[in-house]
């Protein structure tokens, strides 16, 4: 299912806060899985894919488009090797929405990818969490490492399976 197919039915205030804004450039799409979903994310850069990913992540919680980019918040995180560098990634980004913060982002940007200390820094732009003015779709629990992968052929693209 393509990013901007899920249908959120949104308010009128939700539709102008969506007008308010270009639309958001998204290079990702919700792949069929058992029970959860499987997230496809690209870009024309790994940091681009990985930034996607996230997108999609948070764009299956609701419609990333009536966010509006009022705070700033940093996410670093570290890992093994690049695929638990991914996972601490999505997993932190995830954490930033479920403890006490509810921080849901309009867009994230990848300041960079330590591609020998597996580590990542990365800044999203976005605002908390409010159901009257954000519509509300489905909460992810966890992330998880069954048939992740990251592949840096011509187009980097990313695949990971969220819990929900």
């Amino acid at each position: 299912m393509a990013a901007d197919e899920r249908d959120y039915n949104l308010t009128e205030e939700q539709k102008a806060i969506k007008a308010k804004y270009p639309p958001l450039n998204k290079k990702y799409e919700y792949l069929d899985h058992t029970a959860d979903v499987q997230l496809h994310a690209w870009g024309d850069t790994l940091e681009e894919a990985f930034e996607q990913c996230v997108m999609a992540m948070f764009g299956y919680m609701t419609d990333t488009e009536t966010v509006e980019p009022v705070d700033t918040v940093e996410v670093e995180a570290e890992g093994h090797d690049m695929l638990s560098l991914l996972f601490h990634f999505l997993d932190e980004w995830l954490y930033k929405f479920s403890a006490n913060e509810f921080f849901i982002p309009r867009e994230v940007k990848v300041l960079y990818i330590d591609r020998m200390q597996f580590k990542i820094r990365s800044i999203g732009w976005g605002e908390e969490f409010s159901l009257p003015k954000h519509p509300q779709g489905t909460e992810v629990k966890a992330i998880t490492y069954s048939a992740m992968q990251i592949c840096e052929d011509e187009k980097p693209e990313v695949f990971v399976i969220i819990d929900i």
